[in-house]
């Protein structure tokens, strides 16, 4: 978004919690706790649970990431998380 772009209101979804996070926030994190029973179960639960591309919900998820009240939220998720990234780019 420029200077000049107005910028999106903000859905129920994108208003902060207690926790600090948007409720959609939380959702993520509450999808990546969950195990999945095979391929597309959990994209076809992104698209449907949440509405969004598999492709915005993991950019969502990688700013979750770094943000520390995500951290606060669900640490043991987030830690989890992070650690596969790590390795991940520590193979490429």
């Amino acid at each position: 978004m420029t200077a000049s772009e107005p910028a999106e209101p903000a859905g129920p979804e994108d208003v902060p919690g207690p926790a600090g996070l948007s409720e959609r926030d939380r959702a993520v994190l509450a999808m990546e706790r969950r195990g999945w029973p095979g391929p597309g179960a959990k994209e076809r639960a992104i698209r449907e649970g949440l509405g969004l591309s598999p492709t915005r919900y993991y950019q969502l998820l990688g700013a979750l990431l770094d943000d520390p009240l995500a951290l606060e939220h669900d640490p043991v998720t987030v830690n989890r998380l992070r650690r596969i990234r790590d390795e991940k780019r520590r193979r490429r």
